[in-house]
């Protein structure tokens, strides 16, 4: 299985002080090797310095910083995780109707013994590997897909993990014709009826559509730096000032950072990240998600198949308001 990873490392605008601290542990290390000199205090100084200026960055962040982070170049995709988390994998591939949409990633996986089917988008490193998987913008065959993987873990009672991470659904027109609405609206149908555990996790960006197509289930958790709404800053800017220039204001108004979320009661909880965000450690960040699955899959297996889809029915209920006129 190839991860589609970037190896190498980028720094945001204001992630330079921490670029500078980086650098100067290497050129310390580098002295150090030279001169056989023990500089050890210096390093570990340093590091404390870095690991403290992680954590202010990272407790400053506006919303639209938030967000820049949840598209890091660095940031872990759905394949690193269903890699480094599971002992076996199987990959699910194509609708049986159209194609394999490389934009949605399904998986039959075990880890540490327990089955588990895992849906994700995925995006890529590079112009090319971009390309390939749609830049993580799924056709309506994606969705489908992802669908078929969830019947086929319903029929074996296999609980199933969303790992979501889009700009949205492909707006294309080609994707309207073949159902894309549709297609969406199909699988938020059809997951609210599905016997076996679902459990969501925003890894990276959520937004629209394209997230809701398989980000319905029991708990539904965000990572620390990710964001979740209804439309990406920048198409709310587009829409309401006509312009990308106010995108900062409307990811500050469209309240779509994990807090917020938590807040207003759309998500179940917070996954905290690594000091800095997942892509300083990656390999942490896979190791958290493994125990909370798990711990979560441990938790919805003793509810009843029947309780669990009320409930389910009862907690999307509770998110929407009616005025009797």
């Amino acid at each position: 299985m190839s991860t589609d990873q970037n190896n190498e490392f980028v720094y945001l605008d204001f992630e330079a002080p921490i670029k500078e601290i980086c650098e100067q542990i290497q050129d310390v290390i580098k002295i150090a090797d030279k001169t056989q000199v023990d500089m050890s205090e210096q390093i570990k100084s340093l590091e404390d310095k870095l690991i403290k200026t992680k954590k202010q960055i990272t407790d400053q962040l506006n919303p639209w910083q938030r967000v820049q982070l949840s598209r890091h170049p660095n940031r872990p995709y759905t394949l690193f995780y269903i890699e480094k988390i599971s002992n076996e994998s199987q990959e699910i591939f194509g609708d049986r109707n159209i194609h394999d949409d490389k934009a949605i990633v399904c998986f039959l996986t075990k880890i540490e013994g327990q089955s588990i089917m895992m849906i994700g988008h995925q995006k890529g490193i590079n112009t090319k590997m971009r390309q390939f998987r749609n830049f993580g913008m799924p056709n309506p065959e994606g969705y489908r897909k992802a669908l078929r993987a969830m019947k086929l873990a319903e029929k074996f009672n296999i609980p199933i993990v969303t790992l979501i991470d889009t700009p949205g659904a492909f707006p294309g027109i080609e994707a309207e014709e073949r159902g894309q609405a549709e297609a969406i609206a199909r699988n938020l149908f059809e997951m609210i009826n599905l016997k076996v555990p679902i459990i969501n996790y925003i890894i990276g960006e959520g937004a629209s559509g394209g997230a809701l197509g398989i980000g319905l289930g029991d708990k539904t958790y965000m990572l620390e730096n990710t964001w979740y709404t209804v439309i990406s800053p920048e198409s709310c800017s587009s829409i309401l000032w006509r312009s990308w220039e106010h995108k900062e204001k409307a990811a500050e108004q469209l309240k779509l950072t994990a807090k917020d979320n938590f807040d207003n009661k759309i998500i179940d909880g917070i996954l905290e990240e690594p000091c800095g965000g997942a892509h300083y450690e990656p390999d942490v960040m896979a190791h958290t998600l493994k125990n909370h699955i798990l711990d979560q899959i441990a938790q919805l297996k003793k509810v009843a198949a029947e309780d669990r889809i009320q409930n389910r029915i009862e907690k999307y209920n509770q998110m929407s308001t009616s005025i009797e006129l």
